[in-house]
């Protein structure tokens, strides 16, 4: 009889950003979505905005993911260990946490999709556009983190 065997642990990665509303929420959202058998992804803002912007969770639904996430602060996460740690927005990867452990640190910028004015289809082209480049960017990332390893 063959021992059992033991499941590979998922390797964990934090989105950060500034306010935890846009870009890192779906990152979060498209990495445990597309990539959960090998990655868990969470997210936080040095600076919280204290909610998740609507045209992100409804960017997310329209490629078919549903995120149910809250806005974190960092400081939330200083007891979890993290295989890498993923700035989005240049402020959060200028402020990144030294105590954020022994976790890679990488840059990935995006643009706010926050900021963008206009009519709602404008202001959701951003959205769509954003979440689009993170869709293509972050798992890419951790693909070739996971060959290296």
């Amino acid at each position: 009889m063959n021992p059992p065997t033991r499941a590979k642990q998922k390797s964990r990665v934090l989105f950060l950003c500034t306010g935890n509303s846009c870009r890192s929420q779906m990152a979060e959202a498209i990495v445990n979505a597309r990539l959960g058998d090998e990655w868990e992804a969470a997210s936080a803002g040095i600076h919280p905005s204290g909610y998740v912007h609507p045209n992100a969770i409804r960017a997310l639904a329209e490629i078919g993911i549903s995120h149910h996430g809250r806005s974190k602060h960092a400081d939330e996460f200083r007891q979890v260990s993290f295989d890498l740690v993923v700035t989005v927005c240049d402020s959060a990867a200028e402020e990144c946490p030294v105590w954020l452990g022994p976790g890679k640190r990488v840059h990935l910028g995006f643009p706010d999709p926050a900021k963008a004015t206009g009519a709602d289809e404008v202001v959701m082209g951003v959205f769509r556009a954003v979440r689009d480049d993170i869709a293509r960017q972050a798992p890419e990332l951790l693909r070739q983190w996971t060959q290296r390893g």
